[in-house]
């Protein structure tokens, strides 16, 4: 049921992540966003396909949740990534 393995995994790709996110100068931010994005609607996709054959139990729930936060993670970042693209637009 808990694995000491999965937990350590899990502890390392927080600290890579936080230590390469930090290191991101903030000229890249947006289309470094604008890439992680498309990669979360695929992982999105995924989950949801993953979360459909689950039976109703303690994972699918949780499944579920993370679908939720995860869409809405999307959706902002593309919002956020479409007003910052039309900053860069010439207004005529």
């Amino acid at each position: 049921m808990f694995d000491l393995d999965n937990l350590f995994i899990f502890a390392l790709a927080v600290l890579i992540g936080f230590e390469v996110i930090t290191k991101v100068p903030p000229t890249l931010h947006t289309p470094l966003m604008s890439g992680s994005n498309a990669i979360s609607g695929i992982t999105l996709i995924g989950a949801i396909l993953v979360v459909n054959d689950l039976p109703l139990e303690l994972g699918s729930i949780l499944g579920f949740i993370a679908i939720v936060l995860a869409t809405i993670n999307v959706v902002g970042g593309f919002a956020v990534t479409d007003r910052m693209l039309n900053m860069f637009k010439s207004s005529k």
